[in-house]
């Protein structure tokens, strides 16, 4: 059965990118889905906002600043769009708008050891981002919410390092250290994208731009918002 989405390589089959996308179609309209009068409705304006969220994480991700040998890399900001996903609309959106990234990234480069080993490197990891929806309307909540968003998406990672990756650990690394190369590995990279963003998000600027977006999403009327004078 297995042999219908991946292929001898670890890679996809054409059964394999199907499914995936239609995971990815499910998740994406699952998130646009609220409660709302005891009945559940589809919000055409999260959807969008998700769907944007999504697309532009996937196509920031392409922009490697710097990519370690071995997978992983330091990208143009692409955590920060499913964390505003899930800051914006809560924990629940922000789980599937990070699932259906991790689907896209596996789509981007799929590799397939194991069930288990997908759902560390693609699966929970992204899907992790959503944490970041526990701060949701708390002070300073959206760099909180990074914060813990980058530390899950990294644990599970290295979780996965654990499990499957130590054999490509690298002579020169030094041995005294070998318990922890999974750990280090994974927050090199990671730590240091966050960094990038945070300072990115302390600027006035940038946090006056993204409030304003922000409640452009989660508005429930059709009234433009307007700054105030």
């Amino acid at each position: 059965m297995l042999e219908l989405f991946v292929n001898e390589e670890g890679g996809l089959t054409a059964g394999g990118y199907g499914l995936c996308i239609g995971i990815l179609l499910v998740c994406l309209l699952a998130a646009a889905v609220h409660r709302g009068g005891g009945r559940a409705e589809a919000n055409p304006r999260r959807l969008a906002f998700c769907a944007m969220a999504a697309a532009l994480a996937y196509v920031t991700s392409f922009i490697r600043v710097f990519k370690l040998p071995y997978g992983g890399s330091v990208t143009l900001m692409s955590m920060l769009f499913i964390v505003l996903a899930a800051y914006w609309f809560g924990v629940r959106t922000g789980v599937l708008v990070g699932f259906a990234y991790g689907i896209l990234q596996f789509l981007q480069e799929p590799y397939f050891l194991s069930l288990f080993q997908v759902c560390c490197d693609y699966v929970l990891a992204f899907a992790a981002l959503g944490a970041a929806g526990f701060f949701r309307n708390r002070k300073n909540g959206l760099i909180k919410g990074y914060v813990l968003a980058v530390l899950l998406r990294g644990a599970f990672h290295a979780l996965g390092g654990y499990l499957y990756w130590m054999d490509y650990m690298p002579d020169t690394f030094p041995q005294s250290l070998r318990s922890l190369y999974p750990i280090i590995y994974n927050y090199s990279f990671l730590l240091a994208e966050g960094a990038m963003t945070i300072i990115l998000l302390k600027i006035p600027a940038v946090e006056k731009a993204l409030d304003v977006i922000g409640r452009m999403a989660t508005s429930k009327g059709s009234t433009p918002i307007t700054e105030k004078v």
